[in-house]
Parts: C-alpha cells; structure tokens; sequence
C-alpha cells in the first residue's frame, strides 16, 4: 500500500513537472495566437473607424459587404494567380536544385552560397534594389540589358501582367534557398541503400527520381508546399515596396488590401473581416493538403 502510494505521488510529481515545462509555450499562443485571432473576429463584427473612433456592432454586414466589394474579389483573384504561379515554380526549382547539390555537381559549393544570400537578406532592401533594376524605359538596368541586345523591355512595374509576374519573380529569389535548404537535408538523408540497389537493377535519370526519389522525398515535398502556400498568402513587403498594389490594382492581394482598408482608410472593422476570410482560406487549404498526405506519401501509418 505504501508503495502504491509513493508510486503515485512520483507520478504526479512527474505530470505537474512536465506541464510546468510546457506551460510557458501554452500561454504564450494563448496570448499571442489565440486571444489576436478571437479579437480579430469580435472585429469583424463591428463597424470600428480609427479615423472617426466609431465602434458598432453590425452583424455579418462587413461579411455581406465583401460580396459586393469589386476590389476585394479582384484582390482574392491575385491572391490566387499569385500563389498559383508562386508555389510550383519555387518547389520544382528547390527541388532540382537540391538534387542536383545532392550529386555534388560542379560548384555545388558556391551554389549553395549564393542562393542562400537573398533568404539572409533584409526583404525591404531586396524590394528596393529590384525596384531599381526593373525601372521602366532604359533606366533600369534589367532594360538597359535587353537594349543592348535590341530588345526593348517592357515597364516591369507598371505594366498589368507584366507586374504580378515581377513580384513572383522577386518572391521565388528571394525565398528559394530555404526551400533548397530544406529539400537539401533530405536529399541527403535518403537511405543510400534503397538508391544504390535502384541504380544496379538499373534505375536511372527520370526513372529513378520518378520511382525511388521522389517517393522517398514526398513528406518533404508536401510540408515545403504547405509552408509555401501559407508564406504565398501572406506577401506584404514586395508588394508595398515594389508596386503599391497598382497598376490598376492587378497587384493588390488580400494581405495589401487588409493593410489598405485598416490604414489608409481606416475602416478596422472592414479589414478584421477580410483578415478572417484570409485565415479561413488558409486554413482550409493547409487541412486539405494534411488530409491528402496518405496519399502521396510513400508509406502507411
């Protein structure tokens, strides 16, 4: 019996040890992730107006409002050209570079060095600089190249089209070496057993990455996607920085537009509702990708 006893309070001794260690982290998303993200929404809900200091419950009007408002579902389109031009150019290029770091190719080493610069890179110093070498006319560098070899490029900036593809571009420089980071390390950590065998049954080029490699790598690949889909969703600084949501808007996404209506004109409550909106896009896109994970793993729980 006293054993029994001693044997419980170690045990609960041990469980108020443990939830002391996690206790700090709990109440810091309680704080800092949480009780944000309810009062984000009680926002939403409410007609508030920093300019004016009005606060007013209104319902589900600003959610009624989103439905009507041409900017916001202009905004939601860019969001999702953007993201969709985004996301598979910067997994492939990460990924065939990682293979190719992975096989230790020519300058692998320099390689590895200079596409990490733009990750270390402060982002607002990389908008400007890009600014400046996608100047329209011949005053840019990036034109002044072209004409040199009789080409004359087109106002990078202040073009539609041609803008949203110039901030992508930006945004994949900018972001690839972490993904090539990533993949790198598990590239690396393949068994080079299960390799080595392929390679003797005689698995080679497309073959072997289509059947051995790419299975092997396809947790990565998902967790890579679903990181680049929610950092896609949430460009700011490129944006703001290179073309202020213009021309005409055809930049303008949904994170911009929520800066725009909380800060430029103010309507808090407005942009609360379009945050929330963003959240829940976010959200179902990343339950949809962890739910088809079984599927393209190349193992079963």
């Amino acid at each position: 019996m006293k054993h029994s006893l001693t044997a419980r309070r170690n045990a609960a001794m041990e469980a108020m040890a443990g939830y002391a260690f996690i206790l700090p982290q709990v109440l810091g998303f309680i704080l800092i992730v949480l009780v944000p993200l309810i009062n984000v929404f009680v926002f939403s809900l409410h007609n508030r107006n920093m300019l004016f200091g009005t606060n007013i419950f209104i319902g589900l009007d600003n959610y009624a409002r989103l439905l009507t408002d041409g900017l916001f579902v202009q905004s939601l389109k860019n969001t999702l050209v953007f993201s969709l031009l985004l996301v598979p150019i910067n997994v492939i290029a990460a990924l065939l570079m990682a293979l190719y770091l992975g096989e230790a190719g020519f300058g692998s080493r320099y390689i590895r060095a200079i596409i990490f610069l733009p990750v270390v890179t402060s982002g607002v110093a990389w908008a400007i600089v890009w600014k400046y070498l996608l100047q329209g006319g011949t005053a840019g560098p990036v034109n002044w190249f072209l004409a040199q070899l009789g080409i004359a490029g087109p106002n990078w900036l202040n073009e539609k089209g041609w803008a949203m593809l110039s901030v992508v571009f930006n945004r994949v420089l900018k972001n690839l070496g972490t993904n090539v980071l990533i993949f790198y390390g598990a590239v690396m950590n393949m068994p080079g057993e299960v390799v080595e065998a392929a390679r003797i049954d005689g698995a080679h080029g497309f073959s072997m990455f289509r059947w051995i490699k790419a299975p092997l790598l396809m947790p990565t690949i998902l967790m890579v996607t679903i990181v680049t889909v929610i950092g896609s969703m949430r460009v700011f600084d490129t944006i703001k920085l290179m073309t202020d949501g213009g021309p005409e808007g055809s930049t303008m996404v949904m994170v911009y537009y929520v800066y725009h209506k909380a800060f430029r004109t103010f309507e808090t409550g407005y942009a609360a509702a379009i945050a929330t909106v963003l959240f829940a896009i976010v959200l179902t896109l990343t339950i949809a990708q962890w739910v088809l994970r079984k599927r393209v793993t190349h193992y079963e729980q």
